[in-house]
């Protein structure tokens, strides 16, 4: 009965150790280290299973092992690239608040909120999910048109971009291909 009275009075509460010096890092700041992992957690699961839809591996040699991580981690950081350069366009925060107390829960700014419940962005301009962008550009395609009228020709048609994909590739600050 004693040890479940204990266990009673602790539940919900985290106890974080650090080997750093208060100097370094002080309460808060271990606070907010500690939510940030949730950030990698949410970007493994992304490049996993969402957004790339990368599969599982299961290694065992060691240099295998880091290879898989490397990339893992090249994959997460360049989808994290790409919501931040395409907020504008996807239903992401583009002005996150910072929260001065770590424990406070979060919460979406002005803007977020105007954007999600509108589903257009400041411009006017129809946003979506960044699953549901990726989706939109893949139907960017290229198209083997062969002809039989009179003799045989064959040549590839592209795809005219639609309104967000030529937007999308604004804010990338690069052309649409020519060729895919």
């Amino acid at each position: 009965d004693d040890k479940i009275a204990e266990e009673k009075a602790l539940d919900g509460i985290y106890l974080l150790r650090t080997n750093l010096n208060q100097e370094d890092l002080d309460a808060g700041g271990v606070v907010r280290a500690y939510k940030a992992l949730s950030n990698v957690e949410r970007d493994f699961r992304h490049i996993k299973v969402d957004d790339l839809a990368l599969r599982p591996i299961h290694h065992r040699l060691d240099p295998r092992v880091r290879s898989h991580v490397f990339i893992c981690m090249l994959a997460s950081y360049l989808v994290w690239h790409l919501r931040q350069v395409l907020a504008p366009v996807c239903f992401t925060d583009e002005e996150p608040s910072v929260r001065e107390n770590p424990v406070a829960p979060s919460k979406r700014s002005p803007g977020a909120a105007a954007k999600a419940s509108a589903k257009k962005n400041r411009n006017g301009e129809e946003v979506c999910s960044f699953r549901g962008l990726l989706d939109h550009l893949g139907t960017l395609t290229r198209n083997t048109v062969r002809t039989t009228i009179s003799t045989v020709t064959e040549f590839d048609l592209l795809a005219t971009p639609t309104h967000l994909q030529r937007r999308v590739f604004e804010l990338l600050g690069v052309p649409i291909p020519r060729r895919i």
